[in-house]
């Protein structure tokens, strides 16, 4: 046997002949929550209370932690930049002012036309950058997020943005669920939700661009979806209208099985898959 390590310092066994792929599997330590002037009590209890993470009073010499710097938490590591979820200023702004609107690829992809805004759930919801895209332009997003770590990098944020003049009313749009979003999505009845939206994360074959530092490390610390296949079909068995898988232009086809359609841009593909039967009758 040996030991798998996962989030917030929580350990499993897992023998050999446990051959069911672990998701968001882990290869680096994170610690927890690091105690900072920047946070007040309350607000470090509450994310340690609501996200299984253990307080820190001083920076581990390695691996990752959270921590708040001048009242937004990033993810730190000694060797890299703090990872943060922001959708007040930086890209989110500029996408926000100068995106291109109802004619971004994302938008398409989801079927928003017209007046038409679907309700969408984000089951892959990471640092919530298309859920914001989608919220901006008038849509009810439902963000599901299972790591711990950026759960709490999407509330932090959204809080914020709830907090500013320019994004309240977009935040107020979007909804945070700390769940595992295949179970969360197999307890939804069918046809309730209009879009299921998932962009899985895949271990790096070496042949896609390198990524940012923190962008890589975030993905070290959150892991990989090695369950795709499986939320991809309890989503067609919900979504009221498409599930729309987004992938590199290159990438591998989720369970094989051939899309009703796609929508491909120069680096990114969205494939379009109609709900199962018993999700429309």
């Amino acid at each position: 046997m040996h030991e798998m390590i996962f989030p917030c310092g929580l350990s499993r066994q897992r023998s050999s002949a446990d051959n069911v792929p672990l998701p968001r599997l882990m290869v680096a330590m994170f610690h927890g929550l690091l105690a900072t002037p920047d946070v007040s009590p309350a607000t470090l209890e509450r994310f340690a209370a609501g996200y299984g993470l253990p307080c820190l009073a001083t920076p581990p010499d390695e691996g990752y932690w959270l921590a708040w710097r001048e009242g937004v938490l990033g993810l730190e590591s000694p060797h890299h930049g703090a990872v943060t979820a922001d959708f007040v200023g930086g890209a989110a702004r500029h996408r926000r002012e100068f995106g291109g609107g109802a004619g971004q690829p994302v938008a398409r992809a989801i079927g928003l036309k017209g007046s038409q805004r679907p309700q969408v759930v984000d089951a892959t919801a990471g640092l919530g950058r298309d859920a914001f895209v989608m919220a901006s332009l008038g849509c009810r997003v439902t963000l599901v997020e299972r790591s711990p770590v950026a759960a709490a990098l999407l509330d932090d944020a959204l809080a914020r943005a709830r907090l500013d003049p320019a994004t309240h009313e977009i935040a107020a749009r979007m909804q945070l669920v700390f769940a595992d979003a295949a179970d969360w999505l197999a307890q939804q009845p069918a046809g309730s939700v209009d879009v299921v939206y998932l962009d899985p994360m895949f271990p790096d074959t070496g042949k896609s661009a390198a990524a940012k530092k923190e962008m890589q490390a975030f993905q070290v610390v959150v892991g990989d979806d090695l369950d795709a296949d499986r939320l991809l079909l309890v989503a067609r068995q919900v979504a009221g209208k498409r599930v729309v898988v987004k992938r590199p232009r290159l990438g591998a086809l989720l369970t094989g099985e051939k899309p009703a359609g796609q929508q491909v841009g120069k680096s990114t593909r969205f494939d379009l898959y109609a709900p199962l039967p018993s999700a429309s009758a």
